[in-house]
């Protein structure tokens, strides 16, 4: 009998000596093994080794399109001393993720056989390692081939694209969405490891940090994995207290409340400090530790007010008994192989978001379970999540092997991000109870099951048994009260109100771009909007890279290839040309569809903000791409910002004036209010100023207002008949000056207004190296003039964007990150300083 001491867990990240080879299918590169990178997928490894072009350029990704129909085999040895095995009694095989359907094969004997990306796999296999070499393969089938199968075994129903991603537990998005890249990629696309251990281990920790007056009290969970029955005790320390949790014999969890004295409450960005709380856990056996772990939580009181009023059921965040207004934006994986994304590009992403006054990020439920890394940073920031549980646009079967897969990965990613003072709401899917009710889904399904039990029964009884302090929605768009009824009807029903009813709860506006002008925003007065979103083309320099067309063109192969929307380009025109006429050439096409996306969100953010407090929030599609596309991203594949980014910083800026109709279904017969937003924490008492001018600067009506507003609060300020009646539609503009920022109300379409050469002059000062700010003065008036820095160097960035002056006015860019001299000549190139005024005459 062999007697093991207290040896303390060890993790041998498996991270070398990998190599993969095509195993079976229309393979394009032989079978000979490449070297291989783990965490990774096979496209990277290909790529590495010069077997393909990358890609996202041109038409590669139909050129690749044979990897995801090729059965993959990865392979490595495991060196492990008699030293090694002999110093634990355990030793496991650890999986952070794979992608997706594999065998799992050590020294000849299979351990496992797995279909699941969005979970953790852990087997044991202490008998089966030896002391020398420890061959380990990973056998991956071909996902394409896999969700076919699974899609007539399980029975085909409505989806959006022709691949079957609801058969598979895999990103929905690497199938191809109508912004995404097709990949179908393999690999073992999160970390591997070995584990090794004695006594016992930390399997499961849950914490709740919940607040109790000036102090507060966390929640420990604690769950064991025993190899031997030695006692066992768990000791966590936060803050300057540490309490030691004796486990009772044979028992395999613990759970205790620590108590504090004080804390200080995590708020998010913009309300206050996101302040967190180092939590040290440790897993004793008699006196040595065996098992440790961290984690960090901030103490806040967090809850969604759906109380019925008069208009119907509102859907208002609140935290810490403060009102919060939504700001945010849905985010996709970040690149269409997520394995690339490391901390530090998730860091960047995320503070672009925070400095465009964002306050809120949902992550979408055709993407992936984000890593811990893109958590900690969300939550430093101050940056709530939304986190839908991935289910998109489709109809899922509710059988097994699904069934039992889905439960699993909900228990553990639900227990994962349960302890997140940032998570603001978990979803069961997105749009998929609107589609059920408005996609002739009903008729195709012809009584199959859709996924009603997994967001209505399922997710709600995993909350409430994982994480009862967390809340939950059963769907994105919801609606309160909606609810299922099995018994109910053939096949059962939705109950309650309808899922996308703007009245009640969370609503998409997804109208306008598919069939509506963006002026028609206006007709809706939505409790809360959790999608909504314009096109545009990304930014000149990522365009160029990715797409090498000769000429390019709107419609060139490559800009086709990276248009994916359906009608997409038909739709970019269509929503352009009551604003701006097209323009010809490729440049400023590409400047008027990312100008006219940035106008249309702007529009949409602007009216929702002015319906606060009945409006509580909106969230924009989207924050980012994964790629090189056209898209609704306000970041393009390359982390380079739009103007639509711009959009979103000013929308919401902690103080905003917009002008707005008083009646906005009859918009054209409406009077006119400029609309102050104060979500700031401090009062506000001035006059505000209205002000007809016109294009020549000259003022034809004016007006001073003495207006007090409360912090976090909305004022509505009716506009004199005087000053809101037009003498030239096309020769003036309407500004609103209050709160230290301005709002604008254009009388008429830009296409037909007299806008002329502004006549810019510009002053350049160097601020450090590779810095300067750039003063802008208007000859005459400039609409929504903004600097497309990446003209400069591909590097650049700007710090605002979308800046209207009137005749005299200046205004004052950071440009950051160039390399050399930046002179006059160069920002006021006309391809750099752009304005609406261009795409008129």
């Amino acid at each position: 009998m062999t007697t093991f001491t207290h040896a303390r867990l060890v993790r041998t990240p498996l991270t070398t000596g990998w190599q993969v080879h095509a195993a079976s299918g229309p393979a394009q590169v032989g079978t000979d093994p490449i070297p291989a990178t783990a965490p990774g997928v096979v496209h990277l490894d290909l790529l590495r080794a010069g077997l393909i072009p990358d890609p996202y350029l041109d038409d590669n990704e139909s050129a690749l399109a044979w990897i995801g129909l090729v059965d993959w085999t990865y392979r490595t040895t495991v060196s492990l001393s008699d030293d090694v095995l002999a110093a634990s009694a355990r030793h496991d095989l650890v999986f952070d993720g794979l992608d997706t359907v594999a065998t799992i094969t050590l020294n000849g004997e299979v351990i496992a056989e797995v279909a699941n990306q969005h979970r953790s796999y852990r087997f044991d296999v202490t008998r089966i390692l030896i002391a020398g070499d420890n061959e380990l393969t990973v056998a991956f089938r071909s996902p394409v081939r896999h969700a076919n199968a699974q899609s007539i075994a399980l029975g085909v129903r409505p989806r959006p694209y022709p691949l079957p991603y609801d058969a598979i537990r895999k990103s929905a998005c690497s199938f191809g969405w109508d912004w995404g890249i097709a990949t179908y990629t393999s690999g073992i696309w999160r970390e591997a490891r070995l584990e090794s251990w004695s006594d016992a281990r930390l399997a499961q920790v849950s914490l709740h940090a919940q607040p109790e007056g000036s102090g507060g009290v966390l929640w420990v969970h604690a769950g064991l994995e025993r190899a031997a029955s030695e006692s066992l005790s768990v000791t966590v320390r936060v803050g300057d207290v540490t309490e030691v949790l004796e486990v009772a014999p044979g028992a395999e969890s613990v759970q205790a409340g620590v108590r504090l004295g004080a804390v200080e409450r995590w708020w998010p960005a913009g309300h206050g400090e996101p302040v967190l709380y180092d939590v040290e856990i440790s897993l004793s056996s008699g006196d040595a530790v065996v098992d440790t772990t961290s984690r960090r939580v901030g103490f806040r009181d967090l809850r969604w007010d759906t109380t019925p009023d008069a208009a119907g059921t509102p859907f208002t965040l609140v935290v810490n008994d403060q009102p919060i207004y939504v700001k945010g934006v849905n985010w996709i994986p970040d690149d269409a192989f997520p394995s690339r994304v490391d901390r530090d590009r998730y860091r960047s992403r995320l503070q672009q978001a925070k400095d465009a006054n964002l306050n809120l990020i949902r992550v979408w439920g055709g993407g992936i379970y984000e890593s811990e890394d893109f958590y900690d940073l969300a939550e430093e920031l101050g940056l709530l999540v939304w986190q839908d549980f991935l289910f998109a646009c489709a109809a899922y079967a509710e059988g097994e092997p699904l069934r039992s897969e889905i439960e699993a990965e909900a228990r553990e990613n639900i227990s994962r991000l349960a302890h997140r003072a940032s998570l603001a709401l978990l979803t069961g899917n997105n749009e998929n109870t609107w589609g059920y009710e408005d996609w002739g889904w009903k008729t195709a399904l012809d009584g199959k099951s859709w996924g009603a039990h997994y967001y209505y029964e399922l997710f709600p009884a995993l909350v409430a048994e994982l994480a009862p302090h967390v809340p939950y929605a059963p769907g994105s768009p919801f609606s309160p009260g909606g609810g299922w009824d099995d018994a109910a009807g053939e096949h059962g029903v939705q109950t309650g109100p309808h899922p996308n009813d703007e009245t009640h709860g969370s609503m998409h506006l997804w109208e306008q771009w598919n069939r509506r002008d963006w002026p028609t925003y206006r007709d809706h007065r939505p409790r809360f909007v959790a999608e909504f979103g314009w096109q545009g083309p990304p930014t000149w320099t990522t365009l160029t890279r990715a797409i090498s067309d000769d000429p390019l063109t709107p419609e060139s192969p490559g800009m086709i290839v990276h248009q994916k929307a359906a009608d997409g380009n038909a739709k970019l025109t269509g929503g352009l040309v009551s604003h701006y006429r097209v323009p010809e050439d490729i440049e400023t096409w590409h400047w008027a569809m990312q100008l006219n996306q940035a106008n249309a969100v702007s529009c949409a953010l602007e009216w929702f903000r002015s319906l606060a407090p009945h409006n509580a929030g909106a969230i924009v599609w989207q924050l980012n791409d994964c790629w090189p596309v056209t898209s609704w991203a306000a970041i393009d594949g390359d982390g380079r910002e739009k103007p639509l980014y711009f959009a979103l910083k000013n929308a919401f800026a902690p103080r905003t004036v917009s002008i707005q109709p008083e009646d906005a279904e009859q918009p054209a017969d409406a009077g006119l209010v400029a609309v102050l937003s104060n979500d700031s924490a401090e009062a506000w008492e001035g006059d505000v100023v209205l002000r007809r001018v016109g294009f020549d600067g000259q003022e034809r009506a004016e007006a001073s207002v003495p207006v007090s507003i409360d912090a976090r609060s909305t004022v509505r300020i009716a506009i004199p008949a005087d000053i809101a009646s037009v003498g030239d539609t096309d020769r003036e503009v309407l500004v609103a000056e209050g709160l230290g920022t301005r709002g604008v109300w254009w009388f008429g379409e830009p296409r037909d207004s007299a806008l002329t050469d502004p006549s810019l002059s510009a002053e350049v000062a160097a601020v450090d190296d590779g810095t300067f700010d750039v003063t802008i003065t208007a000859g005459g008036l400039v609409r929504d003039l903004t600097l497309l820095v990446d003209r400069l160097d591909p590097d650049a960035v700007v710090d605002r964007g979308l800046v209207t002056l009137l005749p005299g006015e200046q205004a004052t860019f950071r440009v950051s990150d160039v390399r050399g001299i930046l002179s006059v000549a160069d920002v006021l190139r006309p391809e750099v300083a752009r304005s609406g005024n261009q795409l008129v005459g």
